[in-house]
């Protein structure tokens, strides 16, 4: 009987809105050929990661029986998952000899190294082997030195406490993905200057061995030969990695401060829904807002992502025939009061 090579996994991480989920999309297209699984490890209540990449060119035919795994026309798999991460790895290891790769998309507040560590269990090791964390950077934000949206709340509860020296919440998770790259994406590169983004990637190269490689990305549009094919083995090596996380008590982290729920809302109007949106940034702390919106007149749905107050929309797709037309939102953000932000943001659309 014919032994099958371990399986390479690639796992995508970075901060919210840094376009790990646009860098997916780009492989899939760009898949030539590769029989590819993606689980995409989505935070909130709806799986907005899984409809967008769903949504990309080669498209989905239909959701398998077992477990949340779609079928997709060029005979690569899609799977979201949120805590059920081992289910769907054991049955993607069953089929392994249908496949090519594995790509993981982790959340934007989720801490790579235990993901990685898992590979070293028995029903995986044996099947599978990472072949690198690649973290996506929003090189804007770094360039603004707020790594990700919105970091005010954290920062002012660091300055407060004079026995804390140590950096905010946020710096430290973002360099704990560094900490545990084996390439990293100055992802929206095309926004900055190149004296910042010259600055961005010294800033990054200093959490980071001399051996991991930076490379820059408009939109996540890379070679694959750039992407896969690394075999860097890390779940051999993630126990040396040090990151600020190691030795605290993981359910008193103030990364679990981060809250999400979704809102869903009729048909709305695009300009009125966005300042409405905008607005809640200001007023609360609100990281991340991502969906799609019913607009009236239009029978295509809107795609939004937002991160702070810049936000990215585009008509995805036609509405079904079966469908009903409402509009899904998540929002993601620190100590959210949800009844409140929900309250007013639906007075405001009324």
């Amino acid at each position: 009987m014919k032994t099958l090579a371990k399986l390479p996994v690639t796992i995508v991480t970075g901060f919210l809105g840094a376009g790990k989920t646009t860098l997916l999309r780009h492989m899939l297209n760009n898949a030539e050929g590769r029989r590819i699984a993606v689980i995409v490890n989505e935070f909130g209540e709806l799986g907005i990661d899984g409809e967008i990449l769903k949504q990309c060119s080669i498209g989905c035919t239909e959701e398998e029986a077992v477990g949340r795994v779609y079928e997709l026309a060029n005979g690569c798999l899609c799977c979201t998952v949120q805590e059920e991460f081992f289910p769907v790895m054991r049955e993607l290891v069953a089929r392994r000899g249908d496949l090519d790769q594995i790509l993981i998309e982790t959340s934007g507040l989720a801490l790579p190294k235990p993901l990685v560590q898992a590979f070293n269990w028995p029903e995986i090791r044996n099947a599978c082997t990472v072949d690198a964390v690649i973290t996506v950077v929003d090189s804007p934000a770094v360039a603004a030195g707020t790594f990700a949206a919105f970091p005010d709340r954290v920062d002012a509860q660091r300055r407060e406490d004079p026995n804390l020296d140590h950096e905010s919440p946020l710096h430290e998770l973002f360099a704990d993905q560094l900490a545990s790259a084996d390439l990293v994406i100055l992802n929206k590169a095309d926004l900055l200057s190149p004296e910042a983004l010259a600055a961005v990637r010294a800033e990054v190269a200093e959490e980071l061995p001399a051996a991991v490689k930076v490379i820059e990305a408009r939109s996540g549009e890379l070679p694959l030969s750039i992407l896969l094919g690394l075999n860097s083995e890390t779940e051999l090596h993630i126990d040396g990695r040090k990151t600020h996380h190691d030795l605290e008590d993981h359910e008193e982290h103030d990364h679990e401060e981060f809250d999400s729920f979704a809102i869903q809302l009729p048909e709305v109007d695009e300009h009125l829904l966005l300042a409405s949106l905008n607005s809640l940034v200001e007023r609360h702390g609100v990281l991340r807002i991502k969906g799609f919106a019913a607009i009236p007149g239009k029978p295509m749905r809107l795609l939004i992502q937002g991160v702070g107050k810049r936000f990215d929309k585009h008509f995805d797709r036609a509405w079904r025939a079966d469908e009903n037309r409402a509009s899904h939102l998540v929002i993601i953000g620190q100590e959210l009061d949800q009844a409140l932000i929900a309250n007013e943001l639906k007075t405001s659309l009324a």
